[in-house]
């Protein structure tokens, strides 16, 4: 397990994000996805993930904090809108992500007629 601190960058976190977190860090929250977000006395705010290394993992929520557009910490227990979708990392790549309908040419429609 240190081996794999020390030696490898995308497993979580780093050796030096390590040591900031220990020393330096204070813990402000976590999200539903389980990343653990901490901030320092000079305002540094970072992000430790819970598995694998994914920028898309951070919901809007914590998004909005982490690049100081807000300076309140976002709460889990806010109620949500019922037209707003749960969060879901980028699924490029994978069987979920959107993949377009084919058009053939026999189902396609003209938005215009031709000038004869």
């Amino acid at each position: 397990m240190i081996f794999k601190i020390i030696f490898t960058w995308w497993n979580r976190q780093t050796f030096g994000t390590f040591l900031k977190t220990l020393f330096f860090g204070k813990y402000v929250g976590k999200d539903e996805l389980g990343n653990k977000y901490y901030k320092s006395k000079k305002n540094e705010r970072w992000v430790v993930y819970s598995k694998n290394i994914e920028a898309t993992k951070i919901t809007a929520d914590w998004y909005l904090w982490i690049h100081h557009t807000v300076d309140k910490i976002p709460d889990s227990k806010e109620t949500k809108f019922s037209w707003q979708k749960k969060h879901l990392e980028n699924q490029t790549g994978t069987s979920n992500s959107f993949k377009p309908v084919k058009i053939s040419k026999n189902n396609l429609k003209k938005k215009y007629d031709t000038w004869k």
